[in-house]
């Protein structure tokens, strides 16, 4: 070798010897700095992890736990020490195991976490609802080695939105459930018996008779602890124990998949039952219901009875909607009420074409009213003696543009249901003011005619009646003496204060007032002679019978006696016979209407009878002394 050769040598010798010193503590300094960063990690991770709210688990991939941060005694109540000793899935609830397998499976096999739900259980035996998690931690090699879980303690927020989610489908106030969820269940059931002919259902409608009443009198909230106490009965009439879906134990329960009982609102509850081999079945249900609706209620010191209206539809009616069935019970509920109320009654077809041709109806009744299709007609009350005329009876008539003239039984009562009864009440008695007032100023005759006018439950109701009566009386300027208003018998004693009150207000006015369709009722005298009436009406199913019913006989005779001793007029209305009027004068009836008489009669052949009555008998003076209302007044 060259002395050149052995000079690099020595030269790189030189360097190595002071390069390779160099190198080795540099490469400890980066091994110190390495293990301290590392150590920064690991004291930055255990600050967070133990002053986390949420819960942190390291595990591997065998599910051994590896560490557990401070909150997991706070939430759950373990020790490190007890958790230690268990598995990660020890706690778990037995249902959500294999989910949370799985996903820890998958985790361990893609890297990649997910966001799941489960339960586990809290020290003290309860259960706690968690959000979970995962991230992954690989090797060197890149393998998934361990797992850092993050898990929030979601228990509280969950019972919130099961909370506000039951309570958009149930009853506030019986936590029943409510329409909305009923009709849920009833489509359920609509498409179960589409799928098997063999498979039948029904609804029942069950609606509370007298609430409304009971609710106005004691308040609303004795009117609540009513209702209350009907649900738990209706629970305890129902054919299964889990037919209502109520929480219990924190949990919602499950409802068999075709029965429920709901509550739509006020005291409106429906049942679906199903499945039924025969309608029989449902009215075993039916009355079960009605039995124990008859046990009186404890409400506010007091015993409460009650009773219910009910109406049935069955599946096998035929039906495009599950709603539809619901729509049935609701008008077969209806006709229950229409028919005495605490009865039971099924749908029909032939019930659901009176229903539409009743809706139909209240929309030609809105109709009319604006479109001035309705007239009155007069029949005359007449003076028995004399046969002079003292008055007429305002008759209300409909000519409906399509189908003719209507007879008032056919709409009155859907014009009350309505409450189109009350503006057409006020037209009825300001038209009937207006028409004796034409009649008087276009006739020569000293004396002016009475009329008489209808009011309906509704009507008496209504606030602003002795108002309304006020405004006519000024506007048509009709004497207030000459206005009668009928009240029947029924209506004054269904709340014989309010009616005594009302009465008092009309009589400040002057006008007169009727008792119509006296002795159909359950008066007691005592109490009717309280009432500042001015004139009993004896209803005509009592005059009809006076040739073929000694009782019939019997009543009227008590009822002109009963009149004439308390000083008031009497009208027997239904007078169709000569041998009628006969028999009401020898009893010493003053006045009369019928058709034996004359018919109700239009405005023109009203004034054409008046016209001809004063010229026939020459003289009106002792019309207006047999006048009930001048009458009355002098009295």
């Amino acid at each position: 070798m060259s002395p050149a050769h052995w000079g690099i040598l020595a030269r790189t010798a030189f360097w190595l010897i002071w390069l390779i010193p160099l190198y080795l503590v540099y490469l400890l300094v980066r091994l110190s700095e390495i293990k301290r960063r590392a150590s920064k990690r690991e004291e930055l991770f255990r600050l967070i992890s133990e002053n986390a709210a949420d819960m942190i688990a390291l595990v591997d991939v065998t599910g051994h736990r590896l560490y557990n941060s401070p909150a997991y005694k706070k939430v759950l109540g373990y020790s490190p020490n007890e958790l230690s000793r268990t598995s990660a899935f020890e706690q778990i609830h037995p249902d959500d195991r294999a989910k949370i397998m799985a996903a820890a499976e998958e985790t361990r096999r893609t890297g990649v976490g997910k966001t799941l739900e489960y339960r586990i259980r809290h020290k003290d035996g309860s259960w706690r609802v968690l959000e979970s998690s995962a991230s992954a931690i690989r090797n060197q090699k890149g393998e998934v080695e361990k797992l850092v879980i993050v898990n929030r303690d979601v228990t509280e927020r969950k019972r919130t939105e099961e909370k506000l989610a039951h309570n958009a489908l149930h009853d506030a106030l019986t936590d029943l459930p409510n329409r909305v969820l009923f009709l849920d269940q009833s489509r359920r059931a609509f498409e179960r018996a589409k799928r098997n002919p063999d498979y039948k259902f029904a609804v029942l409608f069950v609606d509370i008779d007298g609430f409304k009443v009971f609710n106005d009198t004691l308040g609303h909230a004795v009117g609540d602890d009513l209702i209350v106490q009907i649900s738990r009965r209706l629970e305890g009439c129902v054919r299964f124990e889990d037919t209502v879906a109520r929480p219990a134990g924190g949990e919602i329960r499950c409802v068999h998949d075709d029965e429920m009982l709901a509550r739509l609102g006020g005291d409106e509850f429906t049942i679906l039952v199903g499945p039924i081999n025969e309608p029989s079945q449902v009215m075993r249900v039916a009355q079960r219901i009605q039995d124990a609706l008859k046990v009186p209620f404890q409400i506010a010191g007091r015993q409460v009875f009650t009773s219910a209206s009910i109406g049935i539809s069955l599946s096998t009616t035929p039906h495009a909607r599950a709603d539809e069935l619901l729509r049935d019970a609701d008008i077969a509920m209806a006709r229950a009420k229409a028919l005495g109320k605490s009865r039971c009654e099924f749908f029909d077809p032939e019930m659901h074409a009176r229903a539409v041709s009743q809706l139909n109806l209240e929309t030609d009744l809105r109709r009319a009213l604006d479109a001035e299709e309705f007239c009155l007609h007069y029949q005359p009350i007449v003076h028995l003696q004399t046969r002079h005329i003292a008055g007429f009876e305002a008759l209300l008539r409909w000519h409906h543009p399509e189908q003719g003239p209507k007879p008032p039984q056919s709409f009155i009562s859907v014009a009350e249901r309505t409450g189109l009864v009350v503006p057409l009440g006020k037209w009825i008695l300001r038209e009937a003011c207006r028409q004796a007032q034409a009649w008087r100023a276009s006739q020569p005759w000293s004396f002016a005619p009475s009329v008489s006018v209808n009011v309906s439950p509704k009507q008496f109701a209504h606030p602003q009646l002795v108002s309304d009566i006020a405004t006519v009386l000024a506007e048509t300027g009709i004497a207030p003496q000459r206005l009668q208003l009928e009240i029947t018998e029924g209506l004054a004693m269904a709340d014989p204060e309010k009616t005594l009150r009302v009465m008092r207000e009309l009589k400040n006015l002057g006008v007169l007032i009727s008792i119509d369709d006296f002795g159909t009722g359950h008066s007691s005298l005592a109490r009717l002679r309280r009432f500042p009436a001015d004139i009993l009406k004896i209803d005509r199913s009592f005059i009809v019978h006076l040739d073929s019913d000694p009782g019939a006989r019997q009543i009227v005779r008590l009822i002109i006696e009963f009149a004439q001793a308390v000083n008031l007029k009497v009208i027997a209305e239904g007078v169709e016979t000569g041998a009628h009027a006969a028999y009401l004068g020898e009893l010493g009836c003053e006045f009369v209407q019928g058709f034996f008489f004359s018919k109700p009669l239009d405005p023109e052949q009203a004034k054409e009878l008046l016209r001809a009555r004063v010229r026939n008998d020459g003289q009106d003076a002792d019309l207006a002394q047999k006048n009930p209302a001048s009458a009355a007044k002098a009295n």
